[in-house]
């Protein structure tokens, strides 16, 4: 199962982890963790190509993570906000035993 930790302060989406393999199917054609990298690195990609904003980020293996480390422009929010909105569009079609989304405040 997939993991995504959604990490906010005051509201202000902070970081974003997320981790595992989702399980639809075998590697290679696993349509459920494809989408979740698909959105990932393109979320990463464009805060990178699109905004100003220092962050880092880094992907090995099922292991995905963007954290912002100075103040956010509203472009990435909105980056963020869409990376959310793919997320829980991929859990609410396939299910809660492949993709977990968890907000948590720090």
């Amino acid at each position: 199962m997939i993991q995504a930790d959604i990490y906010t302060d005051q509201g202000e989406k902070r970081k974003i982890v997320i981790d595992g393999h989702a399980g639809f199917d075998d590697d290679g054609r696993d349509i459920v963790c494809a989408a979740v990298s698909v959105l990932a690195l393109n979320t990463a990609n464009s805060v990178e190509k699109f905004t100003e904003d220092r962050f880092r980020a880094s992907e090995d293996d099922g292991y995905f993570v963007l954290e912002f480390t100075d103040k956010i422009s509203e472009k990435s929010k909105l980056l963020l906000d869409s990376l959310v909105l793919g997320l829980t569009s991929i859990r609410d079609s396939y299910g809660e035993e492949y993709i977990k989304v968890n907000f948590r405040e720090v």
